[in-house]
């Protein structure tokens, strides 16, 4: 065995023990939290339920969350190849032997004399969805998925420029606001599924996209070719533009920087190390699109026929 496929073999190993840790994490979000409190959040779960109340029970949960699942993980194959599917059917079988488990360890409870109790409820939503997200987001690094909703958000974002945490927001918003259809359901319950949805599209986002976030670094400094040298050895192109200061009414020689916010501190750090007078600005920068960024996307491309 090489070297090389020995460290594949390892890393594949790796991934399917961070994909078992992250089910086990959101089977305890549901588990511990949402469960014993009867708290009502969205995706695929909150959606069929709803099909069994509109149904009278002649449609069962089980059987419309397994039948929607099946046709949203063939779907996922399809768009997202092949190694998503295997590992979110892994995903899907881990989640489900533990959400079978956990719920009846009652010493895990968040209720009063349990582990995880909380004595202000209203927190309750908000730490259920911030370890949901952190569940969901280690599982999306791994190229898996708890299925349901969290597959739809992967297709949309294959082709459109939408963070997860917005197509997460929208589906859970539309099915927890449906609750107030169901019989024996109050606006207190809607309130709830709302907490717990934002608190989740807020840290998703926050941990998917923070590390893909970029920002526009602006800097003056007489040493602006050494500096410039190093930006270059970070793989990050630098472009110098011709400015004046004003007060000063002499010429210099500005740098524009486009670079991920992880690699600010390495940046800033070595334009300290270089010029500790240098003039730096940073600021936000949104929809990057080139080598090195993002893909532009607009949507799934349609084949043009051919005209005769």
């Amino acid at each position: 065995m090489t070297a090389l496929s020995k460290k594949k073999i390892l890393g594949t190993v790796w991934d399917y023990v961070v994909l078992t840790f992250s089910m086990v994490l959101y089977s305890i979000a549901w588990g511990c939290f949402m469960v014993p409190n009867n708290f009502i959040d969205g995706g695929l779960t909150g959606l069929c339920a709803i099909i069994q109340f509109a149904t009278g029970g002649l449609i069962p949960l089980s059987a419309s969350y397994f039948v929607l699942n099946a046709l949203l993980i063939v779907a996922g194959f399809i768009v997202l190849g092949k190694g998503f599917g295997v590992r979110t059917v892994f995903c899907i079988l881990v989640s489900s032997a533990c959400l079978s488990v956990i719920p009846d360890m009652e010493f895990l409870h968040s209720t009063e004399g349990h582990f995880f109790y909380v004595k202000e409820s209203v927190l309750l939503p908000i730490i259920a969805g911030m370890l949901e997200a952190v569940a969901i987001s280690m599982a999306f690094s791994r190229g898996g998925s708890t299925g349901g909703t969290d597959i739809i958000t992967l297709i949309v974002n294959k082709y459109w420029p939408v963070s997860p945490g917005k197509v997460f927001l929208f589906t859970d918003f539309v099915i927890v606001t449906s609750l107030l259809f169901l019989p024996g359901k109050t606006f207190s319950d809607v309130v709830y599924g709302y907490l717990t949805m934002i608190s989740f599209a807020f840290v998703i986002d926050y941990i998917l996209m923070g590390r893909k976030s970029t920002v526009k670094v602006l800097v003056f400094s007489v040493k602006y070719a050494e500096i410039a040298d190093y930006i270059i050895s970070m793989d990050r192109g630098v472009t110098v533009v011709k400015a004046m200061g004003w007060y000063s009414k002499q010429d210099r020689d500005m740098l524009l920087i486009l670079i991920r916010r992880s690699q600010l501190h390495e940046l800033t750090e070595k334009i300290k190390q270089i010029d500790k007078n240098a003039f730096v600005s940073v600021s936000p920068a949104s929809g990057v699109y080139g080598e090195g960024f993002d893909e532009i996307k607009t949507g799934i491309k349609r084949k043009k026929k051919n005209k005769e």
